[in-house]
Formats: C-alpha cells, sequence, structure tokens
C-alpha cells in the first residue's frame, strides 16, 4: 500500500515528524513500513518549459523545431519528433548537460542541420508514470523555469506501508493518518480542494428499490449487496484531471486516466471507499440492479477480456444486461470515455466472502476487490458519496441531478466489547489506569464507558472487524501505549491454562544433546512400505507408503542413503516421533522413540591430524546418555542374541532398572544399506521415550573436606557388565563412597582364561569430617568381601 506522505500532512496537520520518522513511528505501533522514497530523486535539475513556437523542421518530415522559454528570459531551441506538441503549452524540460532520473545523459545535438538544446520530457523518462508515447503535457498554469518537483507535487515521500490482512481499515490515508495524529480521529479534516465546488444534493433511503434522477435503482441480492447508494451527475465534461489531482496519484504510483475516473480513484486511495462511474447513456433502462449472474452471462471488462459469468457471482446490471462486476470491475459496455455527458455514480458495500470468490474464479485483482475482501467501513459510505460528488464538480463541471438514493440502508451494529483492567495488568504484566487505557482506545474510535463489575464497555469502531475479543482490545492498548514502556525485567507468565506436555521437556533435553553433539534432526511422514510396519491404511498416499511404520531407524537408513549418493561421508542423523505396532484389536499401539544414525569420523577433516572414525565405545557412550534422558537413567548390555535382530548386528541393548527392554544400538549391518565403498562403518540406535519427570537439578556447595582414593584391581568374568559390580560397590559403602570408574582393561599374561582385569578408582569423602584411613580401609574389606560372596570376584594378585 502506497501512502502519500504530503496527504497525510493534509488530513491531518497536527501530525510531526518526518516521513522517515513516521515511517518508524507505524511500524514500531501499527503496520510494518517496508520503504520510504522521496519522488523528486534525479529530477532537482529539471524546469518548466513552455513552447512559445512550433514549426515544421526544415529537412524532416517527423520532426518539428520548438522555442522553448525556460525563465529568467533565456529561450532554447528543442527538436522533437513527439506526434502532438502545443504551442503556449508547458513541458518538463532537462536541458543539455543534465541528466535524467534513469542516468541519462542530455547533450546539445544536431539533427537534420537543427541543433537541439535540450529535450521535452514523457512520464516514463522522469520515472513517474507509463506513458511513453508522447511527451507529458502540464495541465494547468505555471511558470517558466518552475522547478518540476514543484510543479508536479514531487518534493514528496512515498511510504511503502505493508498493511496485515486484519487491518483493511488502514488502506486509506483516512485510517493511516488516524494512528499517527496525536489526538487521532479528532485531528482528522478533509482538505480543500482547489476550486472546489459543493454538492448540496440529500440521501433519500429505499428499502430495496429506489429513484434517484429517473434512474431505478434495485437490490434482489440483498446478502450480497446490503448497502448501495447511487447518484446522477449531468454536464459533465471528461478530460485530463488538473495537475493537482494527476500528480497526487502520480505519488501513490496511480496512473491517472481522465478526471471522472480519476477523481473515483483519489476518494478509494483517501477513505478507502471504492467507487465506480457509469456512462448513464450507456445504462438501459435506465436501471441498476445488483443481482446475481445468470447461467450463460458473459462480460467484457475494462481490461478487455470475456469472461463467462456463473450464478455465484454478483453483477451490477441495467434493464438487460450485466455492466459491471460487483466490486471487481466495470464493464467496457458502459465505461465513461470522452464522449460521456451524464454519469451514474456507484457507492456500495458488497460481502466479502462473495467479492473474495468471486476474485479467485475470475482470477482478477483490483484495488476495489482487495479492500472488499477485507471489508471496508460500512458506515462510511455516505462521506465518501459526498467526497466524491464534490470533486467530480469541481475537476469535471455538472451538477447533481435530484437526491442520491440510499438503498437498503442498514445501520451497522457496533459491537460491544467487556474490557477488564485486571486482565490487562494479567496478560501485559503493569498495572494501566482508567484514563490510561481510554487514551489509548478513544483517540483511533473506541469508545469507551463504565460496565458490570469493574470492567469497561468497549464501543468498536464500524471500521475494525478485526476486533472481537477482550484480547484484541488488550493488543490495542499494548501497541498504543508503546513496547517499549513496558519494564524489561521477565515477569512469571504462563500463556495457557493446560499443563505441559510431559513429552516436551524430554524432547527438547534430546535435541539438546544431540545437536551439540553435531547431529541434525530429520523430520518425515510415518508411512512405509508393507516390510516397514505392520498396520495397513485404508486410505494410503501412495501403493508404496501404504503402511505406518514400526520403527525409525529404517526410514533413517533411507536418509543416510541420500546422503551416500551426495557423495557426503561424515553424516549424524536423528529423529524424534511415533511407531505402531498391531494389538490384534482395532486400534493400534503407539510409542514415542528416538532413532538415530551415524557414520564416519568424529570431528571434520583438517590439516592437524586426521580424526579418527566412530567405534562401539561412542555407541555405548550414547545409549547411556540418551537412555538417562528418555528413560531416567537405564542400564546398558550386549545382547547375545538380539532378542529383536532388525537391521542391527553387535547389537547393545538399554535396560530400564526393572530389566525391561528399552532399545538397542549396535553396527547397521551390510545387508540393511546401500553403502559405498568409500563408507565407513555406520552406526545406529532407537530407544524408547518414556518421559519420565526427573527432579530439578539443586545446587551444591563445593566439598570442604578432602577425599581419599584407593585403587583397586578385580579379575571378573568377561561376560560381567562393569555397572554390575559398580552397584556393589556403591551398596556396601553408603554415604562415603562418592565416585568410582574404571581406568584400567587387561587381558593376557597371568589372567586366567575367560576373565579380565578391570581396574577402578575409588573415591571417599564424608560431608562433616575428614575421614581416616582406618574407616576407608574398613569400607574397602567389605566391598572385597562383598565382591567374593555375590559375585566370585576377586582382588587380583590375591
Amino acid at each position: 500500500m502506497n501512502i502519500s506522505y504530503r496527504w497525510l500532512r493534509e488530513l491531518a496537520p497536527t501530525i510531526s515528524g518526518t516521513a522517515t520518522e513516521l515511517a518508524e513511528r507505524l511500524t514500531y505501533t501499527t503496520v510494518p513500513v517496508d520503504d520510504v522514497v522521496w519522488l523528486g530523486a534525479g529530477l532537482t535539475e529539471l524546469v518548466v518549459g513552455q513552447v512559445k513556437s512550433v514549426t515544421p523542421h526544415p529537412q524532416a518530415d517527423r520532426l518539428v523545431v520548438c522555442q522553448v522559454d525556460i525563465g529568467r528570459g533565456d529561450t532554447v531551441q528543442v527538436v522533437t519528433g513527439a506526434p502532438v506538441v502545443q504551442e503556449g503549452g508547458f513541458y518538463p524540460f532537462v536541458g543539455a548537460g543534465q541528466t535524467l532520473p534513469g542516468g541519462q545523459l542530455i547533450k546539445k545535438a544536431k539533427l537534420r542541420g537543427e541543433y537541439s538544446e535540450g529535450m521535452l520530457c514523457s512520464e516514463r523518462e522522469l520515472g513517474i508514470g507509463r506513458d511513453a508515447a508522447g511527451i507529458m503535457l502540464l495541465h494547468g498554469q505555471f511558470e517558466p523555469g518552475q522547478p518540476v518537483v514543484d510543479a508536479l507535487q514531487l518534493d514528496d515521500h512515498r511510504l511503502d506501508v505493508d498493511v496485515t490482512a486484519n487491518r483493511p481499515d488502514l488502506l486509506g490515508h483516512w485510517g493511516v493518518a488516524r494512528e499517527l495524529a496525536p489526538r487521532g480521529e479528532r485531528d482528522l479534516r478533509l482538505a480543500d480542494l482547489p476550486g472546489q465546488r459543493r454538492a448540496t444534493a440529500d440521501l433519500r433511503t429505499a428499502e430495496l428499490e429506489g429513484k434517484t434522477a429517473g434512474v431505478t435503482v434495485r437490490i434482489e441480492d440483498p446478502e450480497g449487496c446490503p448497502r448501495y447508494m447511487g447518484a446522477v451527475i449531468r454536464g459533465v465534461t471528461i478530460g485530463p484531471s488538473p495537475e493537482w489531482l494527476a500528480s497526487r496519484l502520480r505519488a501513490i504510483g496511480q496512473q491517472p486516466i481522465n478526471n471522472v475516473v480519476d477523481a473515483t480513484n483519489y476518494v478509494l486511495h483517501e477513505l478507502n471507499q471504492p467507487l465506480h462511474a457509469f456512462d448513464l447513456e450507456k445504462l438501459d433502462g435506465p436501471a441498476v440492479v445488483i443481482r446475481r449472474a445468470r447461467v450463460g452471462e458473459t462480460l467484457r471488462t475494462l481490461d478487455g477480456k470475456e469472461r463467462v459469468l456463473d450464478p455465484e457471482m454478483l453483477v451490477i446490471a441495467d434493464a438487460s444486461r450485466p455492466c459491471a462486476m460487483a466490486g471487481l470491475m466495470g464493464g467496457e459496455a458502459s465505461e465513461v470515455t470522452d464522449t460521456t455527458r451524464d454519469v451514474f455514480l456507484e457507492c456500495a458495500y458488497f460481502d466479502p466472502k462473495r467479492i473474495r470468490r468471486a476474485a479467485k474464479g475470475l482470477a482478477l485483482d483490483t484495488d476495489a476487490s482487495y479492500r472488499f475482501q477485507r471489508g471496508i467501513d460500512p458506515a462510511g459510505l455516505a462521506a465518501a458519496l459526498q467526497r466524491v460528488l464534490d470533486l467530480i464538480l469541481t475537476v469535471a463541471g455538472g451538477e447533481v441531478e435530484g437526491d442520491a438514493v440510499d438503498v437498503n440502508p442498514q445501520p451497522p451494529v457496533r459491537r460491544i466489547v467487556s474490557l477488564r483492567p485486571e486482565r490487562i495488568s494479567h496478560l501485559l504484566g503493569v498495572d494501566l489506569e482508567e484514563g490510561i487505557i481510554r487514551g489509548c482506545l478513544e483517540p483511533i474510535g473506541f469508545g469507551v464507558q463504565k460496565g458490570k463489575a469493574g470492567a469497561l464497555a468497549v464501543e468498536v469502531p464500524t471500521w475494525r472487524p478485526d476486533v472481537e475479543r477482550e484480547v484484541d482490545l488488550i493488543e490495542e492498548v499494548a501497541r498504543r501505549h508503546g513496547y517499549g514502556e513496558f519494564p524489561e525485567d521477565m515477569r512469571s507468565l504462563r500463556p495457557g491454562a493446560l499443563s505441559e506436555d510431559r513429552y516436551v521437556e524430554v524432547f527438547d533435553r534430546l535435541r539438546e544433546l544431540l545437536v551439540g553433539i553435531g547431529f541434525m534432526e530429520t523430520r518425515s511422514v510415518p508411512f512405509t512400505s508393507s516390510s516397514g510396519g505392520e498396520i495397513r491404511l485404508l486410505n494410503p498416499l501412495s501403493e508404496r507408503e501404504d503402511h505406518l511404520r514400526r520403527d525409525l531407524i529404517s526410514g533413517l537408513i533411507g536418509r543416510l542413503e541420500a546422503n551416500f549418493a551426495c557423495g557426503q561421508r561424515d553424516t549424524r542423523l536423528f529423529e524424534l516421533g511415533t511407531v505402531f505396532r498391531a494389538t490384534g484389536g482395532p486400534v493400534p499401539e503407539e510409542r514415542i522413540h528416538v532413532g538415530a544414525i551415524w557414520t564416519g569420523r568424529r570431528a571434520p577433516e583438517h590439516w592437524s591430524g586426521r580424526s579418527e572414525d566412530w567405534d562401539v565405545w561412542d555407541l555405548k557412550w550414547m545409549l547411556e546418555s540418551l537412555a538417562d534422558v528418555a528413560a531416567g537413567g537405564a542400564g546398558v548390555r550386549p545382547v547375545d542374541p538380539p532378542s529383536s535382530p532388525g537391521p542391527l548386528e553387535d547389537a547393545l541393548a538399554v535396560l530400564t532398572v526393572d530389566g525391561q527392554a528399552l532399545g538397542m544400538g549396535g553396527r547397521v549391518s551390510a545387508g540393511e544399506i546401500e553403502a559405498p565403498r568409500w563408507a565407513g562403518n555406520v552406526w545406529g540406535l532407537e530407544l524408547e521415550i518414556t518421559a519420565v519427570r526427573r527432579e530439578p537439578v539443586t545446587y551444591k556447595t563445593l566439598p570442604v573436606y578432602p577425599a581419599v582414593e584407593r585403587d583397586l584391581a578385580l579379575v571378573v568374568r568377561r561376560d560381567m557388565v562393569a555397572a554390575e559390580v559398580g552397584a556393589l560397590m556403591q551398596e556396601m559403602a553408603p554415604g562415603y563412597l562418592e565416585d568410582l570408574s574404571v581406568f584400567d582393561v587387561y587381558e593376557g599374561e597371568n589372567i586366567p582364561a575367560g576373565t579380565r582385569s578391570v581396574a577402578w578408582r575409588l573415591r571417599f569423602r564424608a560431608p562433616d569430617r575428614t575421614l581416616t584411613d582406618e574407616e576407608v580401609d574398613a569400607a574397602v574389606r567389605r566391598i572385597i568381601s562383598a565382591l567374593e560372596e555375590r559375585l566370585d570376584v576377586r582382588v587380583r594378585g590375591a
């Protein structure tokens, strides 16, 4: 949406600040402003030139020689091939040695023996329009030598406002000025037009059919058109718009057409009310009928396209045929042309849903449909009709005949929304007095009255269809109060009444762990082929994916193969998702799993040395780390043979405390993956997430008493799990054994067959005193005795 800075200042003279400052204010409180453009850029050297004489070129039939007055008594010669140059006419002039906005340097040139000392410019050459067929004739009175920037009112800035879909009130200058004016609506006024004439016609109401100046206006589809106004102006003179009007439209990127059409476009962008002018002589009846299209009807619209209509579309018809697509575009048959003398003006409110469907069905997007689809102000029609009547009388002449007609004038109902100050405090985190709340809402059209039980009864203006609930009003208060006015400290807040899902915390911790070691998350649909699932879909998306998956690892293998196909050796992927198992009943069993697959080096390749590939110890660490998060801690032991072979070999199972398996990890079997020769070992794992709630981590002070360490070399069976030995040692020294870890494993000479030596380091510490050697030695003896009796584990060398 293009907004003119000068236009805003005319509507609200109390607005202060530069165009850039207004753009920042709008962005901060209302909607984003994408750009601010000064319209006079590149035009400061150009002046208005008046053509004093036009003579044929003596050597060229298609050229003329013009003597152009450029002010200060200077007259220069210009040779041009423009089809029409008027003596006495005013044109933009650029002299030799000066440049056009596009950077083109104008030079003194000799054309067929006649010198040309400059150039008369077209709209396109000035960068202010699309017309390049002829030079730009200025309409009005100007002074030779007057800067073009002043003559065309280009000392202005264009704001490119990114209006969101919920704020249709900002699609006109009036709505934007309301947001920026210090006192809002009270500071706004319609500026007087140059040489303004005022229409004095009254507005006569009718239910579904009325008349104005002999024209019958009838609504046959009140659902599609809740309100329709019309007026007749006779004796207009169609011609170019005066320069002030044409310049105002060019400032917002619009192309001037003629004075009547430009007047409707002016009011559209000023008051956000689309209007349409019909050539009254071309309306059969004369009648204007708002109805549904009939089967087989067609309409050639103003863009020259023949459009086939359907009965769901709303049309503006005369007594015999459609003349316009309601809310979209007029028809060629009733278009205002240079010969038009009498016009019928339409000002209406159309149902947004009907306009949206018609625009989509016809692939037709116009300035009018853009506004009608979002919802215009149903209470603003009368003001817009009065404004356009004044404007047409001013720029095109004529007289309004009779009274204007207002058909089906249903008064719009203003919504009342209750607003509780305590709710504002709860959502915004600050207490706002009633006076501040009123100061935020009343300037932009909201009526605030005392309500029930300490609440405020807020009357929503008709131009704000987006405000329906209390929270919408609180948002208005927040943005108008100023987001920068709220304290920067964080307040306790829960945005919803429901408690957080128990899996959310676990998912976050799993992601943090895996992403922290270089894994990337994949997200895939839970569909697979019959070989990868047990539950068949009743309505599959494709024949190849007609089952629900039973695991995550199979899908991750496919993703890894895709990376291999792209030459990627070092890959780390994981997924959090649901798997499905058949239960024999009508409803399958769903479980949430975490799966991961990885291959290649632990670290990226670097000149300082080569990183080793992942190995089984990395797998074990990862299983332990993930099991700690997914199930609140679990033991890891080898599987021989694995209870669920799947695609993994040399598997390690993950056990919960009660011995129930959560999942497993291992090396992916060569037959399960298509890996190139240069690929390393592929490791994978998959665990069920039980979402155990963990106790929060609490702070403990650093110990003040020293620790005592002892080393034990134990001979254990090869099939014994180290965690089992460690658990027994912890059991036999409660309160004193602070930590224990394996620091060496030995197999070989002097070690019995089927066993190995595992060296443990035990650290003892008491929280309230320094342990004596006797206490530590006694604890070690208890540990050794229990190991010998219960696990047949002996101290090496004993």
